[in-house]
């Protein structure tokens, strides 16, 4: 049978790693991984999680099989986290999955059950592995505007035109916080108009949240979804716990359905069922040192003070290249990037400008120009500045 299998399409973020790797100067720079790093390069281990490592390590009695949601105590944990108080406990359905992507897949998968035939709406750009997977499940899909490319902000009149248009049963998918690839999020005025369209459209939102803590804060990188949680009947919602604790390779996310307290057990029942259709049983590891995180108050002050130096750092480096770049160019156009919030921001660089990057100053990024501030420091943003002026972006 593997006869009549064809080659796949390369990962571009993949592939990049590669030609990073095999690139032999030592002033190479990487601005194409998603992941975070401090100003050595390294991904490091929070000091919180390795706390509750240790703790776990002399308490764990048992590596037996969790539910097949997984823990309830990592539900309600990251439910408050992520909604506040916005909706009540029993309107809420959750279920852990292996990573962000994975509750992304099982959200996904509930559209389809749910409504047969629903589109589901991405902003253009997205993430790529939103397109991906929809497209290998066979859900249909639609894009509505959203980034700006003269501003580098939201094109928030193309983004309301657009949602103008969605069926009753849609699903739109909204970037909770730090929007990647761009950088560029909605305000709060913003987001309450976004949930009341798509009430008034009959639309049901499903919001990726995977940079809580990376913008503005903990809470205030939850204001967009918390107001869809608020006033949206029934919401889908994505977490990852990768980047704001730093346990990528652990695979910690979760999937959560809100809807009527009536339908809660159905909901329920229904994200059990797909985990077991998947993968059975959930990882436990990340998500219980998650759950002892943030329900343990000394291990979540470290946790919380730890996750506000890196915010505070990456917006250092934003305003660094900010000012590199108004100071080399004598003009405001890349002001942008100190506006922007999270990991990422779209250049606006064409590919063969990115290229040139590439070849002259060993500069990677994604091919599209967006660049992982947190691959920065004090010493490379000068670096990059000079590059894009001799670029020509």
């Amino acid at each position: 049978m593997f006869e009549t299998l064809t080659p796949e399409a390369p990962d571009k973020i993949l592939s990049l790693m590669a030609a990073f790797r095999a690139d032999p100067r030592a002033t190479k720079i990487d601005l194409g991984v998603g992941v975070y790093k401090d100003a050595d390069g390294r991904t490091p281990v929070m000091r919180a999680v390795k706390a509750a490592e240790r703790k776990l390590w002399e308490t764990e009695a048992t590596k037996t099989y969790t539910g097949l949601a997984g823990e309830p105590a990592f539900a309600d944990a990251m439910r408050t986290l992520i909604m506040g108080d916005a909706a009540p406990a029993a309107r809420v359905a959750a279920a852990a999955t292996p990573g962000g992507t994975g509750a992304i897949r099982q959200g996904f998968e509930l559209v389809r059950m749910a409504a047969p035939g629903a589109t589901v709406w991405l902003s253009a750009p997205t993430w790529p592995n939103h397109p991906s997977i929809l497209k290998y499940l066979g859900i249909p899909m639609a894009e509505y505007r959203y980034f700006h490319d003269a501003t580098r902000g939201v094109d928030f009149d193309g983004l309301m035109a657009d949602l103008a248009r969605v069926g009753r049963g849609d699903a739109v998918l909204l970037h909770g916080c730090c929007h990647n690839p761009t950088g560029a999020n909605l305000t709060p005025e913003q987001w309450g108009q976004v949930a009341d369209l798509l009430n008034a459209r009959g639309a049901v939102p499903f919001v990726d949240i995977a940079y809580q803590g990376f913008g503005d804060g903990l809470d205030a990188d939850a204001i967009g979804t918390r107001t869809i949680v608020a006033r949206c009947p029934e919401v889908i919602i994505a977490a990852s716990c990768s980047k704001n604790f730093g346990i990528y390779r652990e695979r910690t996310g979760l999937i959560m359905a809100l809807g009527d307290e009536a339908r809660q057990t159905v909901m329920q029942g229904t994200l059990a069922f797909l985990n077991r259709q998947n993968f059975s049983f959930p990882p436990d590891h990340g998500a219980r040192l998650v759950t002892m995180i943030l329900t343990d108050p000394a291990l979540r002050a470290d946790w919380e003070a730890e996750l506000e130096q890196v915010r505070t750092g990456m917006l250092g480096l934003r305003a660094q290249l900010a000012a590199e770049l108004r100071q080399r160019t004598n003009s405001d156009r890349f002001d942008f990037i100190a506006r922007h919030r999270g990991m990422f921001s779209r250049l606006g660089a064409t590919p063969d400008q990115v290229e040139r990057m590439r070849a002259e100053a060993g500069i990677y990024m994604v091919g599209d120009s967006r660049l992982n501030i947190a691959g920065l420091n004090a010493g490379t943003v000068p670096v990059l500045a000079e590059a894009i002026v001799a670029a020509g972006v």
